[in-house]
């Protein structure tokens, strides 16, 4: 029996990308598999231009992915998910959303993402928040779990789940990612 591949993971940071210490980027260097999907401008996104970058990697991959976002890439996957380019993926592991819609929570920056679609997603999806992220209250992320239709999971007083929450190379959310990925199959 073969063993079967591992998917094409797309890493989806947020605002100002994902540093050198920053699970997402770990993890691109620990899995080959995972690619990121570079925007042109981190600092001062503009929605249909990331939505242009993802619906590129997407179409460029020759297989269904998975998409692992963080802050303000959950809220880039909660666009696309109502784009024809969403029938390509597989999963989404949705980290730390930011709640684009709160002015008190979020930057300026992010606010082009707002309103923040909350329709089922049309692939299976989990979303990660923490007790205490400064970017999201946890009932407004539980809120989007259960708008998107996606399990939730409470990973504790963590702050952001970044690199400053000291999580390395995450192995939880290793565990996390391939539960969704064998559910997805």
């Amino acid at each position: 029996m073969r063993a079967r591949k591992s998917p094409l993971v797309l890493i989806l940071p947020g605002l100002g990308g994902s540093g050198p210490e920053h699970w997402q980027t770990r993890w691109q260097k620990l899995y080959p598999r995972h690619r990121r999907v570079v925007q042109l401008d981190w600092d001062h996104p503009e929605r249909e231009a990331w939505l242009a970058a993802l619906e590129a990697a997407i179409g460029a991959a020759r297989e269904r992915v998975v998409l692992v976002a963080h802050s303000l890439g959950c809220a880039l996957v909660a666009h696309a998910a109502t784009r024809p380019a969403a029938a390509r993926v597989k999963a989404a592991l949705l980290v730390a959303p930011a709640d684009v819609d709160s002015p008190s929570c979020t930057p300026a920056e992010t606010q082009v993402f707002a309103p923040l679609p909350l329709q089922p997603l049309p692939f299976p999806a989990t979303v990660v928040a923490s007790e205490t992220d400064p970017y999201v209250t946890l009932e407004r992320a539980r809120g989007f779990a259960a708008a998107w239709g996606a399990d939730f999971v409470d990973a504790g007083p963590r702050g952001h789940l970044n690199a400053a929450s000291g999580l390395g190379d995450w192995p939880a959310g290793r565990t996390i990612l391939d539960a969704l990925v064998a559910r997805a199959l």
